[in-house]
């Protein structure tokens, strides 16, 4: 059984789940959701562990901060007239048109929505939205995975679904999940989130080969992992 441990470091607290193991040494895991696992081996002091924790705490915290770039945390919408929604990076207003066609038109700034009931306006820029997430995120995943015929490797699936805490994610069988919302940011961001998922297909954690092959496959990454961050979250 595992027990919940926590240590103030600064002005941070750092609540992590502890459990003791038939092991030799402290492992430490922050995980996409940010929370934090230590496994011990049995018998190791709680004043040993928190001694080790505290050590590494500049490291927890900065991996907690980088799972964080990847949950979209964007205002709720209201789907009113006027209000502004992004595009592929770009903004576009919301005008409502008196109709009983039902449909979404993009033009020159504006997504025209036509409907004779206001509250079909955010399922309809929803669906919007899915069907041309499939478009562009399937063209722009392809591109980075013909690239990736070098190392060998390739996705299971590329699947485009909503996500609520992540913008996208690389399961243990390598299937590439990629979350709707993204087709909303700029496509430099979008391929940031496609590579960074590809190289988990060949280091299956962050680890310093992990960061490196990204930087070789996009030597300006941090830019846009900022730009989704701060614009698009």
């Amino acid at each position: 059984m595992s027990q919940r441990v926590e240590l103030q470091f600064g002005s941070k607290m750092i609540a992590y789940d502890l459990t003791y193991d038939d092991r030799k040494t402290l492992g430490i895991s922050v995980h996409p959701d940010r929370s934090v696992t230590v496994k011990a081996p049995v018998d190791t002091e709680i004043v040993d562990i928190q001694a080790k924790i505290r050590k590494r705490a500049p490291w927890i915290l900065k991996q907690q901060s980088y799972f964080l770039s990847f949950e979209p945390r964007m205002p709720q919408k209201k789907y009113i007239g006027g209000e502004s929604h992004y595009y592929l990076g770009r903004q576009y207003r919301i005008k409502i048109i008196s109709s009983d066609q039902e449909i979404v038109k993009m033009d020159r700034g504006y997504f025209k929505v036509y409907t004779l009931d206001k509250s079909k306006i955010k399922p309809l820029l929803q669906s919007w939205y899915a069907a041309h997430a499939q478009i562009k995120l399937s063209e722009y995943a392809q591109e980075w995975i013909s690239k990736f015929n070098k190392y060998n490797v390739a996705p299971k699936s590329i699947i485009i679904k909503p996500l609520k805490k992540r913008w996208g994610s690389c399961t243990a069988k390598g299937k590439i999940i990629l979350n709707v919302d993204l087709v909303k940011a700029n496509r430099r961001c979008i391929e940031y989130v496609i590579l960074h998922e590809l190289c988990h297909l060949i280091h299956h954690n962050h680890s310093r080969a992990f960061f490196n092959l990204q930087r070789k496959e996009m030597p300006d990454w941090m830019k846009w992992k900022q730009l989704l961050e701060e614009k698009y979250s």
